[in-house]
């Protein structure tokens, strides 16, 4: 039932955001990555998959992504990431809804760098907090590239974690997002 529920939300929340009216700037190939440093071990995975969009004209931005899509460069690695800390088949994407807090201040026709605070809720297995960090636009050509980077505590999004593999990861995960949009016509 939990399914159901995300999906229909989802969807709805996807409808609405489609038919507002605006400037509407989109990708499917958006990219999150996560780093983790421990003096054990670094942890490094990317995800070139990521739905993303945001209208110009009331800031709301949403994210969306396949946990099984990011890609380490250990197998093995990806293999225990999905099935024993993010659970990928219970819990197969995670997803942000939030708000580009100076939309008004960023002239999407010229081309140039301008700098916004997010802020929304980011859900990973079915757990939502609270997250705000500063982002960078960058517009040239009609395409605008957005770059932000926060951190996050796996623990706070029920990621749980053996005490035997503990010291390797961090709880502090650096995410990193850079995702280049197109105007949806």
């Amino acid at each position: 039932m939990k399914k159901i529920t995300l999906i229909l939300t989802t969807a709805l929340s996807l409808f609405a955001f489609s038919n507002h009216s605006g400037g509407i700037y989109k990708t499917n190939t958006g990219n999150i990555s996560f780093y983790s440093h421990t003096p054990v071990e670094d942890i490094s995975a990317e995800n070139h998959k990521v739905k993303t969009a945001f209208s110009t004209e009331s800031g709301q931005l949403q994210f969306s992504c396949l946990i099984k899509d990011f890609e380490f460069k250990k197998a093995l690695m990806q293999e225990h990431f999905n099935e024993n800390y993010m659970e990928s088949t219970t819990y197969p994407k995670a997803t942000f809804n939030g708000k580009i807090e100076s939309i008004s201040s960023i002239d999407f026709s010229k081309d140039g760098t301008y700098n916004s605070k997010v802020n929304g809720k980011l859900t990973i297995k079915n757990k939502t907090q609270d997250v705000a960090t500063n982002g960078t636009f960058f517009i040239a050509n009609g395409i605008v590239n957005a770059k932000a980077t926060f951190n996050l505590n796996p623990y706070d999004y029920n990621v749980k974690i053996p005490k035997m593999v503990a010291p390797k990861i961090s709880e502090n995960i650096k995410i990193t997002i850079n995702s280049d949009y197109t105007h949806n016509h």
